[in-house]
């Protein structure tokens, strides 16, 4: 299942989607989200994959916020 990370219009916040799920956050809790995936990928191997979609996401999300 894929995820998605949509930046607000405002750029001050996002939404995560994964299926029916989806929450928003701050931007500035980006980087606490994407370590708290990170970590879930090492505390559940079997599960990593799933994780690292999130993870993946949210790296792309503060990728494009560096650049612009």
């Amino acid at each position: 299942m894929t995820t998605t990370v949509i930046l607000d219009p405002d750029r001050t916040s996002f939404t995560m989607k994964r299926g029916v799920w989806s929450s928003s956050y701050p931007v500035s809790d980006l980087p606490k989200w994407t370590a708290f995936y990170r970590r879930q990928q090492e505390l559940y191997p079997a599960h990593a994959d799933q994780y690292a979609e999130s993870f993946n996401a949210l790296r792309e999300l503060a990728a494009s916020l560096d650049q612009g």
